[in-house]
């Protein structure tokens, strides 16, 4: 028997510039299942590009549409023994509404320090830093 190879997703780090014109503000996504606030991703589909399941999993978790940037580190860990990558890109946020699911409970937008506060895991507090390090998001 062949190991199963790693889980491949995709992800982004979503921004929009804030209501006041002055810096960004950052989307975080609340899971219930976890109960946690990450950064919009999700696993890839069959046939699917990185990016594409990027935009798919910002427009199902978010409602948002957006442009992607930069391509920011590809996040590494296991789950349930087996590795999973995860791709992430910053984005920007061009429309949309967000609609609660089961999957998905809660979207809010914080500038970033208020960001780096209510992320749950360590690795997403170092994808925000990654977003703010680069100069053309």
């Amino acid at each position: 028997m062949t190991p199963a190879g790693p889980i491949l997703a995709a992800g982004c780090v979503l921004w929009r510039p804030a209501a006041s014109g002055e810096g960004i503000e950052i989307a975080l996504v609340h899971r219930p299942k976890w109960d946690d606030w990450s950064h919009p991703k999700g696993k890839l589909k069959d046939g699917e590009t990185l990016a594409d399941c990027a935009l798919r999993e910002i427009r199902e978790e978010t409602g948002q549409s957006c442009v992607l940037g930069a391509r920011l580190p590809t996040v590494h860990y296991t789950v349930d023994g087996r590795p999973k990558e995860v791709a992430y890109w910053a984005a920007r946020a061009v429309g949309g509404s967000f609609t609660p699911t089961r999957e998905i409970d809660a979207l809010v937008w914080l500038p970033p320090d208020r960001a780096r506060r209510r992320l749950t895991r360590p690795r997403d507090r170092e994808l925000l830093d990654a977003l703010l390090a680069t100069p053309t998001r």
